[in-house]
């Protein structure tokens, strides 16, 4: 044994020497010529070819990549030896996929591939205009050479739409944010993003239930359609305006829409952005398949009526700014819903909200950029029975019908949002007869109120364009004020 270990000892020793005298005697370009022609040999000898996926490609996430190592994550990971299991935080799955530097064979269409799955360290780097992850992660596709075609043509193809359909269906879905406005964080991406899992739905949406199905099937003729958007040579992708008082329920129509077509959501701050270039920037960073949403617009930067700041230019000589810091315009911004830049991806819906309609401009509202316009409007008598068998269940038939005729009566002079309704419902959940007794009482007074107010400011409005006011002038408005009074305590 003693001799077999001296033996080796002296072989390795020459095996050293050989190496330094060649490293002397042959000049390095010779030895990388060498080794080129002995590669080009081995290639040419090799029955296996061989394509590399890399994670970043240039300075943008490779969606290859993403495809592939959800492919990999799916039934087809379990026949690995070795695996790597994830649990993302507030998240309910878990993901397994495959350990650094491992391997695992696939089959398609009755051909073998191997997967291999490199990590290695990021050299240092003197200077990058952002940062780039430590490590370097990429997987590499080993098939033979006559199967090159068929795997070229249809298997990649086939692991996006199965990635896809992954996504889709068992990974949760994403609420993003843009918190750090246009910079990127290390993976060069502008977007933040928590698992969604709003309860939302339009089963449960207290909206009118004929208006509802025309949303339903806006949506799904929407997700269903690309041939058409191709054939006709527009974008794939759709605007909608929700309008309406506070609290008629358009943030939980944006996460009905959602879950509807099971879509992320990028909740996009405008007063974040500092500029339509940043604005581009966050655009061409979204994914497909999701919805973009600008949450009261009139209230995020300055991008009101154009005709109503003329003549407030005219009145005051100057025009507001939105005083943030802000260069955002109403130019960049229409850009953004209808231009050029809007169709970097495809399958995606722009979603704004405002309370006020009146202050927008109309070039942000017209068909191609806001396409469907729908009014979040104070409840109706469908919406009360469906916020009844939310809170209360409810049911068709279990309420008393001179209840329920009342409510019919009462619910549109009450102009009651989903909101107030869902409050008292809620706070009384525990005594349902009480619920519904509360509800009713505050349906009558809101009616009488809202019937009181309307006859004062009729009763004014006629007081002052009456005759008698208009001879008169401004000398008699206290008389004018006795008789609003008068009429008043009568209520």
């Amino acid at each position: 044994m003693r001799e077999y270990w001296t033996s080796l000892a002296s072989l390795l020793g020459v095996l050293a020497f050989c190496k330094s005298l060649m490293n002397s005697i042959f000049p390095p370009e010779l030895r990388f010529a060498f080794l080129k022609l002995s590669n080009r040999v081995f290639k040419l000898f090799s029955t296996f070819c061989y394509f590399d996926i890399t994670e970043i490609d240039g300075v943008n996430t490779n969606e290859l990549y993403n495809a592939v190592q959800l492919y990999l994550s799916s039934s087809v990971s379990i026949a690995g030896n070795r695996l790597s299991l994830t649990r993302a935080v507030n998240s309910s799955s878990i993901t397994f996929g495959l350990s650094n530097n491992d391997s695992i064979v696939d089959t398609y269409n009755s051909v073998t591939v191997v997967w291999e799955h490199i990590v290695t360290q990021r050299q240092t780097q003197t200077f990058a205009w952002r940062p780039m992850p430590e490590e370097k992660r990429g997987f590499t596709l080993r098939i033979k050479k006559k199967d090159k075609n068929l795997v070229l043509d249809s298997y990649l193809e086939y692991i996006m739409e199965r990635a896809n359909e992954i996504r889709r269906t068992n990974q949760d879905r994403l609420l993003y944010t843009n918190s750090r406005g246009g910079s990127l964080d290390s993976r060069g991406l502008p977007w933040e993003s928590v698992p969604f899992k709003h309860p939302s739905t339009f089963d449960t949406l207290a909206m009118d239930p004929v208006k509802k199905q025309q949303i339903m099937d806006d949506l799904t003729d929407f997700a269903q359609c690309q041939s058409f958007y191709q054939k006709t040579g527009r974008a794939w992708k759709r605007g909608y305006l929700l309008y309406g008082p506070p609290g008629t329920g358009k943030s939980s129509m944006i996460a009905a829409m959602a879950n509807h077509l099971r879509y992320d959501i990028y909740d996009l701050e405008l007063t974040e952005v500092k500029s339509n270039s940043e604005l581009r920037k966050l655009l061409m960073k979204t994914s497909s398949k999701s919805i973009i949403v600008i949450e009261d617009i009139d209230c995020s930067i300055n991008l009101t009526n154009r005709n109503k700041k003329q003549s407030n230019e005219t009145e005051t000589g100057f025009v507001e700014g939105s005083g943030d810091g802000s260069t955002i315009t109403l130019s960049g911004l229409l850009n953004f819903t209808d231009g050029l830049w809007s169709c970097c991806g495809s399958e995606r819906i722009f979603v704004f909200t405002t309370n006020h309609i009146d202050k927008l401009d109309p070039a942000l509202l017209r068909s191609g950029r806001m396409d469907m316009h729908v009014h979040m409007s104070y409840c109706t008598f469908p919406s009360i029975k469906i916020l009844l068998r939310n809170y209360l269940g409810y049911e068709e038939g279990d309420l008393n019908d001179d209840v329920l005729k009342e409510m019919e009566e009462v619910v549109d002079k009450a102009e009651i949002t989903p909101a107030d309704v869902s409050e008292a419902l809620i706070k009384n959940r525990r005594d349902k007869d009480r619920a519904v007794r509360e509800l009713l009482e505050d349906l009558r007074s809101r009616a009488k109120r809202n019937e009181k107010n309307g006859s004062l400011e009729e009763q004014e409005k006629m007081a002052l364009d009456s005759p008698y006011a208009e001879a008169n002038g401004g000398g008699e408005e206290e008389e004018i004020e006795d008789i609003i009074c008068k009429s008043s305590d009568d209520y």
